[in-house]
């Protein structure tokens, strides 16, 4: 993948790398955080650090700590104040209302469980890029019964309406850097979820508020991530933000083809510290696509 040409003329080139604090970072974030750096650099743009620590049960605070070591280590460096989506929960909920006032969200009350035997007693459940859809069970419910629930303090989450979301926004179009206009189709994600039980938001609603107020006009994050965008571009249309243009990176797997990642003990830049790695060297290796020993790219 290049990134030293074919960035579209603007003002100021604005990107962002954003982890979450539920470990150490491992080679994929480190790949995907120093080519972040390579397109702000050689755009004459910002490369902006976002904290995505939503997550009160597995975000830590010495995990922050461990990607800022990491990164400093690595030699990636960002442009201004770091930025938690932890302090912004307002602006996450200023947001929601906004979609509540339109009537384009819905509390849920289902539980995974619930949702399961019924997406199971179906028998032909719809699918989406990620899988099963929610059935829309708690999107027919009376406003009576919903009322109710909430003022019982029943846990919920809170589902876009897609139908209605995707009726009222219309054609939306987003901006491939690679692969060039994409027409976005967010109805095949179903009604997703844009805040949760246990916070005031979802990854979706989060990043998409995030990115406008960081005034990021490039966003370069992983290939599994593209369904994901889809349901951005949607954000954004009924929340009146703007749109900045679009860039995948393959994802790295290991030698049994599986995805890296905190959870399952995959090599770490600190373990790769540790081990004496001259961290120039490894740098200049993953620009190249010279990955450790066992770890390859995903589409290779």
């Amino acid at each position: 993948m290049t990134i030293a040409h074919d960035i579209p003329h603007i003002v100021r080139l604005v990107t962002r790398f954003a982890p979450s604090p539920t470990g150490r970072l491992h080679i994929g974030h480190g790949w995907s955080a120093l080519t972040a750096m390579d397109m702000a650099r050689t755009a004459g743009g910002v490369l902006r650090l976002r904290i995505e620590d939503i997550d009160g049960v597995r975000s830590r605070p010495e995990h922050v700590a461990g990607i800022v070591e990491d990164l400093h280590w690595l030699g990636v460096v960002w442009d201004g104040n770091v930025v938690f989506q932890s302090q912004r929960l307002a602006r996450y909920e200023a947001a929601l209302d906004r979609l509540r006032a339109q009537a384009l969200v819905y509390p849920c009350f289902c539980t995974r469980a619930e949702i399961a035997a019924e997406i199971a007693a179906s028998g032909s459940a719809p699918h989406g890029p990620e899988g099963s859809i929610y059935p829309g069970t708690c999107r027919s419910l009376s406003e009576g019964a919903r009322v109710e629930r909430l003022a019982r303090g029943d846990a919920h989450c809170w589902r876009i309406d897609m139908g209605q979301a995707v009726k009222r926004a219309g054609t939306l179009l987003w901006q491939d850097m690679d692969a060039g206009e994409i027409v976005a189709r967010p109805a095949l994600v179903g009604d997703v979820v844009v805040a949760r039980k246990d916070a005031p938001t979802s990854y979706h609603l989060a990043a998409t508020v995030d990115d406008a107020d960081m005034g990021v006009t490039h966003v370069l994050r992983g290939d599994d991530l593209r369904a994901a965008t889809d349901i951005h571009r949607l954000l954004q249309a009924l929340l009146g933000l703007p749109v900045p243009f679009y860039r995948f990176h393959p994802l790295l797997v290991d030698q049994d083809g599986k995805r890296l990642a905190k959870r399952s003990g995959s090599v770490s830049l600190a373990e790769l510290r540790e081990q004496g790695m001259d961290p120039a060297q490894l740098c200049d290796d993953l620009r190249a696509h010279r990955f450790p020993v066992g770890i390859q790219l995903a589409s290779a």
